[in-house]
């Protein structure tokens, strides 16, 4: 997901691979990979920072978190804004099995929708 996202967004900008890699500073092979999925995508928050100067992606905005949720994605990692949060952390279970068709117990529900009333 994350390599079809850069891979898109630099082509549509006519950045060839080697070019891209040239101006990110990385090697074309591996980069070529990470296009494909066949290897992880960066966590450094840096890498990524790069990589979207790069492509034109602006810090902060909603196609750079799109980028770094992607990254996270695909290294099977949970971001840690999500992490750092208990209350969004203990109700992961209950939306991956939502998400999967599972029906959530009441009591499930009465806690997530006590959470979202203390967003408002």
């Amino acid at each position: 997901m994350y390599g079809e996202y850069i891979k898109a967004i630099r082509m549509k900008k006519e950045i060839s691979l080697r070019e891209f890699c040239k101006l990110a500073e990385m090697d074309a092979s591996n980069w070529s990979k990470t296009e494909r999925g066949l290897l992880a995508p960066p966590q450094d928050e840096e890498k990524l920072k790069k990589i979207a100067r790069v492509l034109g992606i602006k810090i902060g905005t909603e196609a750079w978190n799109e980028m770094k949720d992607l990254a996270n994605i695909d290294a099977g990692i949970i971001p840690e804004d999500i992490r750092s949060d208990a209350d969004v952390l203990k109700a992961l279970p209950m939306f991956f099995r939502t998400i999967r068709s599972d029906k959530p117990t009441a009591e499930e529900l009465d806690k997530l929708i006590d959470m979202i009333k203390k967003e408002d």
